[in-house]
């Protein structure tokens, strides 16, 4: 067993892990020959006068990097990074854009113990941790951890061995755990290139870092993993997440200083992550919610993007690598070669005669003599080390020498910092792109060695991406030991989603109808239309409306209608031509006193609007057929006698319940002397709907609403209609269809929201299928959902919200806006933010998944419900097939994205033998009333003939 790498003598100077050379496993023993010619030393024939401190300066001035040039790879690289997201970068991209499969940021929340393992991380070592997670409440509790010195043969030799001597070190770092038989999620930051294909499957790519372990490249090393932990016998302990050091870097930010999305890390290497909205990754083929994308950026560096930047300090660095024009870019920025750039600075200067008395030493010229760790050292001129550091080096170093010393340390450290930034500039602007936001407020975590031992090199990243992206307002938190606790939040993240998940398909699933359901309520609703069609109990009133035909294109003529249903009413004037129909209107109030007083009152000023519409149109002294649209609750005795039931909507006209309200308006046309209008019809809306459909196709024999209420009314069979005598011909039924179900046979698809809804509504027990599908009522059912998942803590993190307390506050509109295919997350937060609903992004999509299963729901039960009344149009007919147009009007129907093609589907699932059709009304009220007159007079007409 591996003992703790604190305890290896070799180690003990770099803080428990090898010394920064002895990582460079790619950089070859080779220093530059005594036969190379010195870069940028004066030629054989320059004057030995030459200015030194040009020399010095021209040296130097090679790792400057001027704002022009910075723009151009912060384009070039974000450039790159688009055409990867989209798919279509070349076989060999500069970026590889890898999904995380971490799809959210933590919210303070998350509370457990979980176990961490990382390897590849801290060199030839392996860490054990154990993270303890309390909440928004909780103390923190520091990790509990061990680090394991990885044996050189177990690096290099076959791959089970490397997996098997992790899962012994977990299963000896456990048994010092008083966790008893409790199960422990473990997230494994496996810190190798990979390709990963969920959060828990990841396939190696090729090892770095010293490892050389055989048969592991191109394996799933979560399941190598898992196969070590079950060979070791260690119980309750399941890998959820493999992540690597920048995505924990990003996880481990301390949630309670606000959402972080951007990681960055400069270690011995360098990489950057950040969250992308799901819609713009191609290889995902999803477009809800976000992901971590890691950037990869280390390889970031042909020669277009980086020439003009490029040292020959870095080129040869490079070409004395083992993997020459590999991971360019990481090699000017990470901490695995900063040293190693200033000891080829400094042998080159000295070599000039520049520095140290034109003296080098067999450490100066030997590749890794100088780490970061001496690096940071030297540029800081009140540690004081930089001399004993070259004294080290075998060089007898004077005050000067320190000082040009400590300037090239600047040089080289500046620059990284400033590549780095514009890496990270392009980083923002996708984001701040994806987003589609002005101003981008963003926080970045940040880790790494080159952040902890050069705080300078912070500051000028810092002010670089401020001049690089003036459209953003950057924060920079340093990440809480990001291998360990972010690991560990990712893998409570994980774990707080799945638990959530499972809460909301519980919570969801009643509103899940399947087929058979679906059959049921159509079966259901079949039986309901005949009892009502025979005068028999039934919760469908199946009230004939004595319309008798639809359009057949004949009809011509100019007609009159009315359309009430509010308190602001109209007249319109309908031409009816061969060439089609023409409408002129004038919108009319009705003052409340008016619609508070008597019916007497109330009719007279009808008749006064009319009479001043006919003024206005230059149609006074004619008598024009009228067609009357009367949405107010009427039982019909005839195609032009209507008794109210009962007024809503604010009216209160006294002496009109009742009464046929088409005597009412013919009195108080008699009253009105010199005028004549012929009044030939009532109607209400839905059949209006149907008529007017019917005019621009003949096969329209059905009407439907959808908006506030919901109702249909469609072509049967006289003979079947009980309450109208004769035996051929149609009668129009008004179905009345809201109120299916009132007797009780809708119970299945109801649900306790439903119930609750129902309950605090002003007709309880009534109107049950029209409270399941209409627009008045949606929003309240999704209200009272989103209550119920905030207890459960799933939404807006526990915490109550008043505003979802108030009745009605959501509104169904809210239901098209949030399910617009064609907004972005981000402007669906900010509908539901204007009611002051504090949400997470991760909160959003569970609002839209809410909104998305009950508007779902309505739709297929009204599919049910046509295709009930279209099997029954069939069933009459004896027809095969059939093929009818359904006429639809209403908000819900029209605004909602998705609504009409659901319907649609749905009707063709349940009534496969028919060819449905759904033809959108254009004013119904007022062009279907004028309609079922000129239908009217035209029978009339025949009848006459």
């Amino acid at each position: 067993m591996g003992e703790p790498s604190s305890t290896d003598p070799e180690n003990a100077s770099t803080g428990g892990q090898a010394p920064l050379w002895k990582q460079m496993d790619f950089i070859r023993p080779v220093g530059l020959g005594s036969g190379d010619r010195p870069l940028c030393c004066p030629s054989e024939d320059s004057p030995h006068s030459t200015d030194s401190s040009k020399l010095v300066q021209k040296c130097l001035q090679q790792f400057m990097v001027t704002e022009a040039q910075l723009q151009q790879i912060q384009a070039s690289l974000l450039g790159s990074m688009e055409q990867e997201l989209m798919g279509r970068s070349s076989p060999a991209p500069t970026v590889r854009m890898l999904p995380t499969y971490v799809g959210s940021t933590p919210h303070g929340t998350e509370k457990g113990d979980f176990v961490v393992l990382e390897l590849g991380a801290t060199g030839a070592s392996l860490r054990v941790l154990c993270v303890t997670l309390t909440g928004t409440e909780g103390q923190r509790v520091e990790p509990r951890s061990r680090e394991f010195v990885i044996p050189s043969e177990v690096m290099l030799g076959p791959g089970q061995q490397l997996f098997d001597f992790a899962a012994r070190c977990l299963a000896e770092f456990l048994e010092a755990l008083p966790m008893g038989d409790r199960h422990l999620p473990l997230g494994f930051n496996f810190s190798f290139p990979c390709h990963q294909t969920g959060l828990d499957k990841s396939t190696l790519i090729s090892w770095t870092k010293g490892f050389r372990c055989s048969g592991v490249e191109g394996q799933d090393v979560v399941q190598l993993l898992r196969e070590a932990i079950e060979r070791q016998g260690i119980p309750n302990l399941d890998v959820v997440a493999v992540v690597n050091d920048t995505v924990g870097t990003m996880m481990g930010c301390d949630p309670r200083l606000g959402p972080c999305e951007v990681g960055l890390v400069v270690d011995t290497g360098t990489n950057a992550c950040y969250m992308e909205e799901v819609r713009h990754v191609a290889v995902l083929d999803e477009d809800r919610g976000r992901i971590c994308i890691s950037v990869e950026w280390g390889s970031f560096g042909d020669d277009e993007a980086l020439g003009p930047v490029l040292t020959p300090f870095d080129k040869t660095l490079d070409q004395e690598s083992l993997k020459p024009g590999a991971q360019r870019f990481e090699k000017m920025i990470g901490g695995l070669y900063l040293g190693e750039l200033v000891r080829l600075a400094l042998a080159h200067l000295a070599q000039c005669g520049l520095l140290f008395g034109g003296s080098t030493s067999p450490a100066l010229m030997s590749q890794g003599s100088v780490t970061l760790e001496h690096m940071a050292a030297m540029e800081d001129p009140s540690a004081g080390r930089a001399l004993a550091i070259l004294e080290s080096l075998g060089l007898s170093p004077r005050a000067s020498d320190v000082e040009l010393v400590q300037r090239v340390c600047e040089a080289v450290s500046t620059r990284a910092a400033r590549l780095c930034a514009a890496s990270l500039a392009a980083v923002l602007g996708r984001l701040q792109h994806s987003r589609e936001q002005h101003t981008l407020q963003v926080s970045v975590a940040t880790g790494g060695r080159v952040f902890e031992q050069r705080p300078r090199f912070l500051s000028i990243l810092q002010e670089t991406v401020k001049l690089l992206t003036p459209g953003c307002d950057v924060s920079f938190v340093p990440s809480v030991d990001g291998g360990g606790q972010g690991v560990a939040m990712v893998t409570a993240v994980a774990a707080r989603l799945a638990a959530h998940r499972r809460l909301l398909a519980e919570t969801l699933a009643p509103f899940q109808l399947d087929r058979a359901q679906l059959a049921a309520v159509q079966a259901q609703m079949r039986e309901a239309m005949a009892r009502g069609l025979r005068g028999e109990a039934s919760s469908l009133r199946m009230l004939p409306t004595y319309v008798r035909a639809t359009p057949d294109g004949s009809e011509r003529g100019d007609f009159l209608a009315l359309d009430l249903g509010g308190t602001n009413f109209r007249v319109l004037l309908v031409r009816v031509a061969s060439d089609g129909v023409t409408i002129s209107s004038q919108v009319y109030a009705i003052p409340e006193q008016v619609t508070q007083g008597s019916g007497q009152q109330l009719f007279d000023h009808i008749v006064d609007c009319i009479v001043d519409f006919q003024q206005r149109q230059g149609l006074s002294g004619q008598s024009l057929p009228l067609g009357f649209t009367f949405s107010f609750p009427c039982r019909q005795l005839g195609l032009d006698q209507g008794i109210l039931l009962n007024w809503t909507k604010g009216f209160k006209a006294s002496d009109c319940e009742g009464q046929d309200v088409v005597t009412l308006l013919r009195e108080a046309i008699a009253r009105r002397q010199a005028v004549e209008l012929n009044v030939v019809a009532i109607v209400n809306d839905t059949v209006g709907t149907m008529m007017s459909c019917g005019y621009e196709d003949h096969r329209c024999e059905v009407g439907l609403i959808v908006g506030t209420g919901t109702n249909a009314c469609y072509m049967e069979e006289l003979q079947n209609v009980a309450a109208v005598p004769g035996e051929s011909g149609h009668m129009c039924i008004n179905m009345e269809w809201g109120a299916f179900g009132d007797d009780g046979v809708l119970d299945v698809p109801r649900t306790h929201f439903d119930a609750l809804v129902d309950e605090a509504s002003i007709n309880p027990g009534k109107q049950r299928f029209e409270k399941l599908i209409s627009g008045m009522y949606l929003g309240e059912i999704v209200r009272h959902i989103l209550l119920h998942l905030n207890r459960l803590g799933v939404l807006f993190r526990g915490q109550q919200t008043q505003c979802l307390q108030t009745r009605d506050i959501f509104k169904t509109k809210f239901l098209s806006e949030i399910e617009s295919d064609s907004l972005a997350l981000r402007q669906v937060r900010a509908i539901l933010e204007d009611l002051g609903l504090p949400l997470t992004s991760d909160d959003a999509l569970v609002v839209r998944e809410v909104c998305q299963v009950v508007s779902r729901r309505a739709a297929q039960l009204c599919g049910a419900g046509v295709a009930a009344v279209v099997e029954k149009i069939r069933d009459n007919r004896g027809l095969k097939e059939f093929t009818v147009t359904v006429g639809v009007d209403g908000t819900l129907y029209k605004l909602h994205p998705h609504f009409a093609s659901l319907v649609a589907a749905t009707v063709r699932e349940l009534a496969p033998c028919c060819r449905v059709t759904f033809l959108q009304s254009e004013d119904g009220s007022g062009k279907g009333a004028a309609l079922v007159t000129a239908v009217a007079c035209r029978l009339a007409q025949t009848t006459r003939v």
